[in-house]
C-alpha cells in the first residue's frame, strides 16, 4: 500500500469494473473535459491516486525492540516511502505542558497558583522515574520503561483519586455541616428554653415571696388563734367548775325539795279543805 497504492488480489474484477463508473461523475467534475469519455484505466488510475491523497496510515514502532531492526530489513518501503517522527522522552517543560493541559480539564477545588505548582510538581515526578529507571539498569541490567503512555496514565490516576477522594471528602463534609446545623438547632432550643426557664423562675420568686408573706400571715393568725384557744380553755374550765357547782347546788336543792315535797303536799290539802 506503501508502495504503489494497492494492494494485489484485494479488489476482485467485479470491484474493479464497477468502481471505474462511480469514479466517472467524480473524475469528470475535477479534471475531465466536455464531452469526454474517459477509458476504465484512466478512471480506476485516478481512483488510485484519490486513495492515495485520500488514506493516511499511522505505525507505531518502539525503537528499543529487536523487531524495529528486522522490520526496517524486511519492508524498506515503511521507511523509505514515510515521513519518520522519532519520538524522544519528553523533556521537563513539555510534561508540565501536558500536565497543564490535561489538568485544566479537570475541575480541582484550589487556587490557581496551587494548581500550577502540582502540574510541575507531575512533570518532575516523571523525570525522576525515567531517571531511577536508568539507576535501575546500571544496576540490575535490567530495563524498566517509562513511556509518555506511563505519563498519561499517571494522570488519569491522579484524577480518579482525586475525583473519589474529592466525592468521599464532600459527602463527609455534608454529615458533619448536618451535625453542626442539628447542634446549632439544639443550641437554639435550649436557649429559647432557658428563656422560658428564666420567665418561670421570677413567676416562681413572685409565687415563693407571695406564699412567704401568706405564711407569715398565718402564723400570726395561728398564734392569735393560739391566745384565743388559751382564752377559750380558761373560760370553759371556768364554765365547768361552775356547772359542777351547779349541779352540786341542784342535787341539795333535789334533796330539799324530796324533804319539802310532803308538807307541800299537806298544805295543798289543807288549801282545799277551806270553803
Amino acid at each position: 500500500m506503501l508502495a504503489t497504492g494497492e494492494i494485489p488480489g484485494l479488489l476482485g474484477k467485479e470491484d474493479k469494473d464497477l468502481i471505474p463508473v462511480q469514479c466517472k461523475t467524480i473524475y469528470m467534475k475535477e479534471v475531465g473535459q466536455k464531452g469526454e469519455d474517459p477509458p476504465p484505466s484512466v478512471l480506476w488510475q485516478f481512483f488510485l491516486n484519490r486513495v492515495k491523497d485520500n488514506l493516511h496510515m499511522v505505525l507505531a514502532f518502539s525503537p528499543v525492540n529487536a523487531k524495529f531492526r528486522e522490520r526496517a530489513q524486511k519492508f524498506p518501503t515503511v521507511f523509505s516511502g514515510a515521513s519518520i517522527d522519532w519520538f524522544l522522552p519528553w523533556p521537563e517543560e513539555a510534561l508540565i505542558s501536558v500536565s497543564t493541559k490535561f489538568l485544566s480539564e479537570i475541575e480541582i477545588d484550589t487556587p490557581d497558583s496551587i494548581k500550577e505548582q502540582l502540574t510541575i510538581h507531575m512533570g518532575k515526578v516523571h523525570q525522576m522515574v525515567g531517571n531511577v529507571c536508568t539507576e535501575y539498569f546500571q544496576q540490575m541490567r535490567r530495563y524498566v520503561y517509562v513511556t509518555p503512555k506511563s505519563y498519561l496514565s499517571f494522570i488519569q490516576a491522579y484524577h480518579e483519586l482525586y475525583d473519589s477522594k474529592y466525592k468521599a471528602i464532600d459527602k463527609e463534609e455534608q454529615n458533619i455541616n448536618k451535625g453542626l446545623y442539628k447542634l446549632a438547632e439544639a443550641t437554639e432550643d435550649v436557649n429559647a428554653m432557658k428563656d422560658v426557664l428564666k420567665e418561670e423562675n421570677a413567676k416562681l420568686d413572685i409565687a415563693t415571696e407571695a406564699t412567704n408573706k401568706l405564711l407569715k400571715e398565718l402564723d400570726i393568725k395561728n398564734k392569735n388563734a393560739d391566745i384565743k384557744a388559751e382564752e377559750v380553755n380558761k373560760v370553759t374550765e371556768a364554765c365547768e367548775a361552775q356547772r359542777s357547782l351547779i349541779e352540786i347546788e341542784r342535787d341539795q336543792a333535789n334533796q330539799e325539795l324530796q324533804v319539802a315535797l310532803p308538807f307541800l303536799r299537806r298544805a295543798e290539802g289543807a288549801v282545799k279543805s277551806i270553803t
